[in-house]
């Protein structure tokens, strides 16, 4: 349980080995391949230039066309999966087997064929559905739509305003010209379309006329025959168009047996990504290429045996302290304390050089989770939850860390619920009661939220307080070991003799003739260690600022962890208060009924609530006592998959 220990690897091999020695490094997932230190404009440097990674984006266009077929595939043919559906177990040989990669290959191009067609499809019916909305004010014309006008009559198509009133214009018209006729079609919010025969004599007078009533002509260029005919024609074609694109979907759904292939693809196309990737950041002569990374010191023999199997030179050091903030960073836990990982990186990894706080912060985080959440129900729906996720879905990374938490924080809750007596509040009691009105039963605790609350926030406080303890004594090993064994001595050796001195005081022991000795011994080498830090004038304020800074500090952190009482205190009685709501029906099925509905709303908002204050707690009251962050995660090349899982092949 610490941090691994990492070796810099610096390597020249073959450029003719690069394909299979990136392989052989992906396979056995332990290297992290970093961009090289070496300045290129060094002389001694000059033969060598990056790797050319042209084909990086040619494989990230093969795979986003993959996903987005693997996309188009869900939409018209949603997977039917389980909720804790784990993923699929492959072999390495499978996830690069090219006969899958064939296949779903050939799959996708088939999807987007089919997709580029029903994007036409698309297209081609909202065209024709404007073509008929352009129709539909002409339907009620029994005329075709290219009359041509002659030598002696024009033909015009137009409309009028729509509040013109047909009569009038037709009136107006008559009385300039008996040489022009109206043929009026349909009408919508805003125009009453017309069609206009006029004898070119009279054509002038009518159009004027007809510009009164707000007369605009219409194009109907391109069309033949009647309205209706053609509006008939277009129904026909989006028929059609419909049926197509009917087949197409039904196509596309018969693709849906390749889905796995498309999924193990896009897997093993991720692999050759990260591959691309990687060779950007190597330097070759032509001939040979460099590569420098770092390897946890307990896989080196691994490498080692790999670039056995190479024409290779290399060597692997400890990295020296100024490397430091360049190492990356892996931790090493056991299944207790790995869940932690959630909580650290979600603050921040540790240095290099700094400590692993998984396991020192473990038995805190669970326990603290348990007193703030106290309740026997929600630890076994906790623990249940978990363990089925866990042994169902096989998740990884941070969902795997999440449920493994929630599992062993459900330990803690159903302990801490069994010391106070909770099972869903006071759920059975109050049942009880409702089939006895007699009943007097209540579960057996050592203490209760609401009988012993004072006690509760005692018990919190010293809690608290071991906790910080626990982080200055962290602080004064790892100064001593570090060799500031007196930066230790005077900084939180002092302020233990402080607090010492002060509990002493308060029992009235420890004087010596009225005076707290162990007290003034903690003043003294506070004042000791000041004097170290500064020694002119100014030390006066730095002694000041020491004092005050440690004795309002450990008040307020410890007085932060009345939160755990609160929080106890606040599921309990939300959680009785619901009970109680039920239990005043006097019915059964009732109680049961409101009870459940609101104990899974107290433990939906306790289960997030404990974890944010028990967070809190950990990172700013214990971490600050020690920790040192800024870690690099440590990202070897290695196989990640979404879609499936390895089962690893030993060489």
């Amino acid at each position: 349980m610490s941090i691994v220990k990492m070796k810099h690897l610096r390597l020249f091999a073959m450029a003719a080995d690069r394909e299979e020695l990136l392989r052989q490094l992906q396979h056995l997932g332990c290297v992290e391949i970093r961009e090289p230190d070496q300045e290129l404009s060094d002389p001694a440097w000059a033969g060598f230039a990056r790797v050319d990674d042209t084909a990086l984006a040619d494989t990230k266009a093969k795979a986003d066309r993959l996903r987005a077929a693997l996309d188009l595939l869900n939409h018209y043919a949603p997977a039917k999966s389980s909720m804790f559906q784990p993923r699929p177990l492959v072999s390495e040989a499978q996830l690069f087997d090219e006969s899958v990669r064939q296949e779903a290959t050939e799959a996708a191009g088939r999807i987007s064929d089919l997709e580029t067609r029903i994007a036409a499809i698309y297209n081609e019916q909202s065209k024709l559905t404007a073509q008929k909305a352009s129709l539909a004010p002409w339907l009620e014309l029994d005329a075709d739509l290219d009359i041509p006008s002659t030598r002696e009559v024009t033909v015009t198509y137009g409309a009028v305003s729509g509040n013109a009133d047909r009569n009038a214009v037709e009136t107006a018209l008559a009385a300039v010209t008996e040489l022009a006729q109206l043929s009026w079609a349909g009408r919508d919010r805003e125009f009453q379309y017309v069609l206009v025969l006029c004898h070119r004599s009279a054509e002038e007078e009518a159009m004027g006329v007809l510009k009164t009533f707000g007369f605009t002509p219409a194009s109907l260029r391109g069309w033949t025959g009647t309205a209706r005919a053609n509006t008939d024609a277009i129904d026909a074609q989006l028929t059609a168009l419909s049926a197509e694109l009917e087949e197409c979907r039904a196509a596309i759904v018969q693709e849906a047996g390749h889905r796995e292939a498309l999924r193990l693809t896009i897997d093993r196309l991720t692999q050759d990504v990260q591959r691309e990737e990687v060779k950007g950041r190597l330097l070759s002569s032509g001939a040979t290429l460099f590569l420098e990374g770092w390897v946890p010191a307990d896989k080196l023999s691994r490498v080692e045996a790999l670039l056995s199997q190479h024409a290779a030179a290399w060597e692997a050091a400890d990295p020296e302290p100024e490397e430091y903030p360049q190492v990356p960073v892996q931790l090493k836990n056991n299944v207790l304390t790995r869940p932690l990982n959630m909580v650290t990186e979600m603050y921040s990894l540790p240095a290099y050089d700094g400590l692993d706080p998984n396991p020192l912060m473990a038995p805190f985080f669970i326990l603290f989770y348990g007193i703030m959440m106290a309740d026997m129900g929600y630890g076994l729906v906790m623990m249940l939850l978990g363990a089925v996720v866990l042994l169902k879905a096989r998740p990884r990374g941070t969902t795997n860390y999440l449920f493994s938490l929630m599992l062993l924080c459900g330990v803690s809750t159903f302990v801490m619920g069994a010391v106070t007596g909770g099972f869903f509040g006071d759920f059975i009691p109050q049942l009880l009661k409702i089939l006895d009105p007699e009943s007097t039963f209540e579960l057996p605790a050592l203490f209760t939220p609401l009988n012993d609350t004072l006690t509760i926030l005692i018990g919190a406080l010293v809690l608290g307080f071991l906790q910080v303890i626990t982080g200055m004594v962290i602080s004064f090993v790892k100064q001593t070991r570090d060799g500031c064994f007196l930066d230790a001595l005077f900084n939180e050796g002092a302020w233990w003799v402080i607090y010492a001195g002060a509990a002493l005081a308060i029992l009235g022991l420890g004087n010596v003739a009225g005076i707290p000795v162990v007290l003034l011994i903690g003043g003294v080498m506070l004042v000791a260690g000041c004097l170290r830090q500064n020694r002119s004038i100014a030390v006066v304020g730095t002694i000041v600022y020491a004092v005050y800074n440690g004795v309002t500090g450990i008040f307020s952190d410890v007085l932060s962890y009345s939160r755990l009482m609160a929080l106890m205190l606040s599921g309990s009685i939300i959680a009785s208060v619901f009970n109680t709501l039920g239990a005043t029906a006097n019915n059964v099925v009732v109680f049961v009924v409101i009870s459940l509905i609101g104990n899974a709303l107290n433990f939906g908002l306790n289960i997030l609530g404990c974890f944010v204050h028990d967070l809190r707690l950990q990172c700013l009251e214990f971490f600050g006592k020690f920790y040192k962050d800024g870690g690099k995660p440590f990202r070897p090349l290695a196989i990640n998959t979404k879609y499936v899982d390895i089962v690893k092949e030993e060489n």
